[in-house]
């Protein structure tokens, strides 16, 4: 099973802000030049301020910017039950050997192994999103990357568990009995589907007006989005992780399958329509924990951290 990185639903963001970044790099420098442009003596204060801004910026857009463009247009992570571990492809490999394929992070699916419910607090209220930390003898955590997408406010703890225990529901006894995920992304994203993702980071369900008013900044970030996936490419799997994960051909949970939508468009008027689950569920056998998901997820925030071992 693949699933996203939390950058995926909004990387038009921070494309966005790589560009304005850019072009605020090389502004201070070029109104310096145009109000000096009398010859007259240079300003030491004037020059600082404009090798500032450049530093500054640029800081910015190799930070914001790196693997945006020419990159990757997405980062899967891919669940494997027969191997028990999970795989995350983490960079472009330019100069990659036959079979090579990208940069991949493997992780062990084990007791030991550590998953976090992660919390921030940033300018737009609190995000939460599920972590693995990869720790050294000392207990330095060595390495890091985030699962899944991205939920904001305390209300969607418990959507962020919900897919937690959807991930260990299919390591632990296998896809038989889950229900399909509410959204497949397509692989191939057309213009129509950057200007989806652009549109519903508003809010899925954002009144009409209020996506009229944001429809400039709407439009600006899909052309950004656009543009950064013409100069990415389609990640590869090494060789030898495709040879362990090929899917028979008569798999009966091969998804998404005929009948199932794929992309933001057609999932939401096949839900619309009633043909496709808007918010499935599955009961967990064995649960001891609170019935009620938004008790489990308030206790869950009650604790000194978010970390659990699996």
């Amino acid at each position: 099973m693949d699933v996203i990185e939390p950058s995926f639903l909004e990387k038009q963001w921070f494309i966005t802000g790589v560009v304005l970044a850019f072009i605020s790099m090389g502004l201070g420098p070029h109104i310096y030049a145009f109000t000096h442009a009398d010859g007259s003596s240079g300003d030491f204060i004037m020059n600082c301020l404009a090798i500032a801004a450049v530093a500054i910026f640029g800081q910015l857009v190799w930070k914001l910017g790196r693997g945006l463009f020419f990159g990757l247009r997405h980062r899967p992570i891919r669940f494997h039950r027969q191997t028990r571990k999970l795989y995350a492809i983490r960079s472009r490999r330019f100069f990659a050997k036959p079979g090579e394929g990208d940069v991949v992070w493997e992780v062990p699916w084990t007791e030991e192994s550590i998953f976090c419910l992660h919390r921030e607090i940033t300018s737009w209220g609190t995000v939460f999103h599920i972590r693995h930390y990869t720790v050294d003898d000392q207990g330095n955590v060595t390495r890091v990357f985030s699962i899944g997408r991205e939920w904001t406010g305390k209300a969607q703890v418990e959507m962020a568990l919900a897919q937690w225990n959807y991930w260990c529901a299919y390591m632990n006894d296998g896809p038989s009995g889950l229900p399909k995920p509410m959204l497949f992304h397509t692989q191939q994203e057309t213009p129509r589907e950057s200007f989806l993702f652009s549109m519903y980071s508003f809010g899925m369900r954002a009144p009409v007006l209020v996506r009229l008013l944001m429809m400039p900044m709407i439009l600006v970030f899909t052309v950004m989005r656009i543009a950064a996936n013409a100069t990415c490419r389609d990640p590869v799997w090494p060789g030898a992780i495709e040879r362990i994960s090929a899917i028979a051909s008569n798999d009966p949970y091969a998804e998404p399958g005929p009948g199932t939508p794929v992309g933001w468009g057609d999932t939401i008027l096949a839900q619309q329509r009633g043909e496709y689950p808007n918010d499935p569920k599955a009961r967990a056998a064995g649960w001891t924990g609170q019935s009620d998901g938004s008790q489990h997820a308030a206790a869950w925030l009650e604790r000194p951290t978010g970390c659990t071992t699996r």
